[in-house]
């Protein structure tokens, strides 16, 4: 608690000292009568000086059209300030004098296409010349860029209004503030050529400093510089404290000092990645955006300068507030240690309880990307620590990824990995204590390459084939939610969970087993295993991966699977086999459903909830037994003119009753309670699941099944509808529980 208050006071310090220094960078806007002319809701803040939220930048460059080629053209992805509604704002591009100017309106803009799209014409760098409509070739972008050509431009200017954000036009004495701006220093330290991480090295931005305004350099070592000066002035407050002997014994009050420095750092660190041109302005939330929204450097072509010295996103004491949480609930440890070593030939582990998170075969640069924050963790800390920062960058031959461009090819890389992962596990299966499990964290996209051994993935064949040569067995899998969850509704690919692989050391007398023999246990062993997954509220995201689980165990319990010809079964060819008995589990599992339902779902994987010829849709429905005509008085189904489709969510009636509805089915439950949870949140879907009571549980398991076929064909949207209301279920059936029973009273029933 005492290090907490700490690190906010000098947090605080920090912030008014450097607002002393350099606040004149960052000056508040005046309101006047002029600019409320046209803006009847800038009236009552005329005469006022609200403080800036954030600037919002475009670069620009040369107009590749010969008659415009004297002006630099904005590459803005959107025009659109803010989505809220009811406080919709956009920027209004005015076309005048031979050249341009930006404004702002509030409201819905006329063509709002347009104004979402702002001058880009597609992903990647393709825009349009605001000035003749004129596509920007991506070459063109590329070379104005690479010949240091690209500029920005001033769109617009945030500020904090009395209940909200205020959005108003750009102002040249704002534009001429930020280019008074003179960094002393910058981080020369070069970014990979790498574009699957780092897309600004391919617009001339070479250097992790080139990320960075001068106004951001100044505002980032200003603060890095001020870590030092609040470390002395903390120790100086030790010492004239006069209680302080019976705290600290002597030389303690440096390592406290020390603390005190090294949690400022981190918050300068968070600022980094607030601070840079790689932010944007994010116009659903108003707010600014962070440098990470995933583990790569994107290249971003309208940034939003974050006011430091606001209350709002961005501001440098919400990493003081964060890091000062952090100490406040932390868990209390009597003794902890952190060290650094190489995990081939370390001794860390020797006779304790293993808990690990592994690098993810080729997924995330790690070493590439802590460049970013180390750059000013080693300015704020390498008076503090000296030995941890002798570098000027870190560290990066001896990372356990598998990095083709650092060994040369992806053949090397991948025999890298395997070897140095082999060898850790190893290490880790050698010391840990075997009357405990050793659990390894691990989350990575299973599916990949389909082939004639099915759907496998390399990182996930090269990582289980190091864990199994290490003399490891894997008794289980085990999802545990610790993503961030929000690229799910972002339509982004990504895990709800990691993966956690509960090892123990193989039984060294582990007989041989036949392959058909490994089939027929898979299949005895995984269908349970399934169902076990699915009551537990596993997403159906990670179903295919946690699955690996109870399939691997049964094949590492074994020395050997040999196939036919007497030739071992590989990791990639159990995965495959692991697969194929999954989704004949879930396939099994239609036979819980009513014939309307099976019917949906073959028609579902062969149309989605597109049209298909009624003929095509009669006959398979006497394969189901049902009807086309009783599916749609099943509400369904629409059928006319030669033509039928099944009904989204969204064109269900709002009034169904699963009590009044003589044709009820599943499919009808899932797609009303998806309906229901979009439109009416957790509280309306909780109230359907109870009033359907036990009917719902076949619910839950067919949208696994819908889950696993709108991956399959990759159709994003649904797929995230019916992974959401998985998700969603264990919350739902809690409350679902809490509400009321309502008995219904027979006519003539006494109350």
């Amino acid at each position: 608690t005492g290090l907490a208050e700490d690190v906010r006071r000098y947090g605080q310090w920090m912030r008014d000292e450097a607002e002393k220094r350099i606040g004149n960078l960052y000056p508040k806007i005046e309101i006047t009568a002029e600019m409320a002319k046209e803006r009847k809701d800038l009236k009552p803040y005329v005469g006022q000086s609200l403080t800036v939220i954030a600037w919002l930048w475009a670069r620009t460059v040369k107009s590749p059209n010969p008659a415009f080629r004297n002006i630099d053209v904005p590459l803005a992805s959107t025009f659109m300030l803010s989505t809220k509604a009811g406080k919709e704002a956009y920027i209004e591009p005015v076309i005048e004098d031979g050249g341009y100017r930006f404004t702002v309106r509030v409201g819905k803009p006329e063509d709002l296409e347009a104004a979402e799209m702002g001058t880009k014409l597609a992903r990647g760098a393709n825009f349009k010349c605001l000035m003749s409509d004129m596509p920007i070739p991506s070459e063109h972008i590329y070379g104005e860029a690479m010949a240091g050509r690209m500029g920005e431009r001033l769109m617009a200017i945030v500020a904090e209004g009395k209940s909200g954000r205020v959005y108003l036009a750009p102002l040249k004495e704002h534009e001429a503030v930020a280019q008074q701006a003179k960094p002393e220093w910058k981080p020369d330290v070069a970014m990979p050529e790498n574009p699957r991480w780092f897309s600004p090295p391919l617009y001339g931005l070479k250097t992790y400093g080139d990320l960075f305004t001068p106004r951001q350099l100044v505002a980032l070592t200003t603060f890095s510089d001020l870590v030092q000066k609040a470390r002395a002035q903390a120790l100086r407050d030790l010492e004239s404290f006069p209680q302080h002997g019976k705290k600290f014994s002597t030389g303690r009050e440096n390592s406290y000092a020390d603390a005190v420095a090294t949690y400022l750092a981190f918050a300068v660190d968070k600022g980094a990645n607030y601070w840079s041109s790689i932010c944007s302005w994010h116009g659903g939330r108003d707010t600014v955006t962070s440098t990470f929204g995933r583990q790569a450097l994107p290249m971003v072509w309208d940034y939003a300068e974050a006011n430091i010295f606001s209350d709002s996103s961005g501001n440098f004491l919400a990493g003081i507030d964060q890091a000062g949480r952090l100490l406040l609930n932390a868990p209390a440890i009597n003794r902890g240690i952190a060290g650094q070593s190489d995990a081939a030939v370390q001794g860390i582990s020797a006779g304790k309880i293993i808990s690990t998170d592994p690098p993810y075969y080729d997924n995330i640069g790690y070493a590439d990307l802590s460049d970013f924050f180390y750059v000013w963790l080693r300015r704020s800390l390498k008076e503090t620590y000296p030995e941890l920062f002798t570098t000027l960058a870190v560290p990066k031959a001896e990372e356990l990824v598998a990095t083709p461009y650092r060994h040369g090819n992806k053949d090397k890389a991948e025999e890298f990995f395997m070897d140095g992962m082999t060898r850790a596990m190893h290490r880790l299966a050698e010391q840990s204590l075997s009357v405990f499990p050793v659990t390894i964290y691990y989350a990575f996209k299973q599916a990949e390459n389909s082939d004639l051994e099915g759907t496998t993935n390399t990182g996930w064949d090269t990582f289980l084939e190091a864990v199994i040569q290490a003399g490891f067995a894997i008794t289980g899998t085990w999802p545990m939610r610790t993503e961030y969850t929000g690229n799910l509704k972002k339509n982004v690919s990504a895990l709800a969970s990691s993966i956690v692989l509960v090892c123990r050391p193989r039984d060294p007398s582990a007989g041989v087993v036949t392959r058909q023999a490994f089939v027929a246990e898979l299949k005895r062993e995984l269908v349970p295993a399934l169902k076990h997954l699915q009551k537990g509220g596993i997403a159906p995201v990670d179903l295919a991966q946690a699955a690996i689980g109870p399939g691997m165990a049964v094949y590492t319990r074994y020395s050997k699977v040999l196939d036919a010809q007497g030739k071992a079964l590989t990791v990639r060819e159990a995965l495959g086999l692991i697969n194929q008995v999954l989704d004949e589990a879930l396939a099994e599992q239609e036979g819980d459903f009513d014939g309307d339902t099976r019917w949906a779902l073959t028609w579902f994987e062969q149309a989605g909830f597109a049209e298909g010829e009624y003929g095509v849709a009669e006959q398979l429905s006497k394969s189901k037994n049902t009807s086309v005509a009783g599916m749609v008085e099943a509400g369904i189904l629409e059928s006319r003119r030669g033509k039928v489709r099944l009904l989204r969510p969204a064109e269900l009636p709002a009034d169904w009753d699963p009590d009044t509805d003589e044709r009820l089915t599943v499919w009808e439950m899932v797609h009303h309670l998806v309906r229901i949870l979009e439109t009416g949140g957790e509280g309306a879907a909780s109230a359907m699941i109870a009033k359907l009571g036990v009917r719902a549980e076949p619910a839950r398991e067919l949208c696994y099944r819908l889950y696993t076929l709108c991956e399959r064909k990759k159709r994003a949207q649904e797929a995230l509808a019916y992974n959401a209301l998985v998700q969603s279920w264990p919350e739902l059936a809690r409350l679902a529980r809490e509400v009321p029973e309502v008995k219904v009273m027979k006519q003539g029933e006494l109350l």
